[in-house]
């Protein structure tokens, strides 16, 4: 049936550990569910530093600087307080500096990996979690009502990685090149159960 509905996606989403760690993880199922979308994978786990690489293509050069960039948003562009805080101003440096904290925080505790399923999921998922620096996301999103991180405060705290409670894929691509990496190539859903209400066609 799924095939009839072109817009109907599947988003990988990872739940990171100080979800879990502050006992959040039934207020954004709730919230996922509320926007009428369709959970059809879940594992909870400990992941390793190599799962962690295979998911963040951090040899991608455009993926380091644009995490690079982000990081220096975050500071106002200020690249004297950035200079002082990574030890260089170069967006390519931070990005790769900012991941190999990400790979600390993402295996100091337990992850919970998911896909969900729904009309429009990937922008519509991307838009309910919010910008992926906290302090500037929506008020109404996920990290705009729980998150409070930001890679100054990180900074300050005497951290690097700052800390973002969820990633969500960016597009179709990306979430399958993820639910690959987590589930496996022969990853099968459990997408044909029907929910009791509006969506039971997904």
């Amino acid at each position: 049936m799924i095939n009839k509905y072109k817009t109907i996606e599947k988003s990988f989403i990872m739940l990171k550990p100080d979800v879990i760690s502050r006992g959040l993880v039934g207020r954004i199922f709730q919230r996922f569910e509320e926007q009428g979308l369709k959970l059809v994978a879940a594992r909870m786990l400990k992941a390793t530093k190599e799962q962690i690489s295979k998911h963040y293509p951090v040899n991608d050069e455009n993926w380091a600087i644009g995490i690079g960039k982000k990081t220096t948003e975050s500071f106002d562009n200020n690249l004297k307080l950035v200079k002082k805080a990574y030890g260089t101003d170069d967006f390519k440096k931070i990005g790769k500096i900012v991941y190999e904290a990400m790979k600390d925080y993402l295996t100091s505790g337990p992850i919970i990996i998911m896909v969900w399923q729904g009309n429009h999921a990937i922008k519509r998922i991307r838009n309910l979690v919010g910008s992926t620096v906290p302090t500037f996301a929506e008020v109404a999103s996920i990290r705009g009502s729980y998150a409070f991180d930001s890679p100054p405060f990180a900074v300050k705290s005497g951290r690097i990685a700052f800390k973002t409670m969820i990633h969500a894929s960016d597009s179709q691509e990306e979430a399958k090149r993820e639910i690959e990496i987590w589930f496996g190539k022969k990853f099968k859903d459990l997408s044909n159960y029907e929910r009791v209400d509006y969506i039971s066609m997904y």
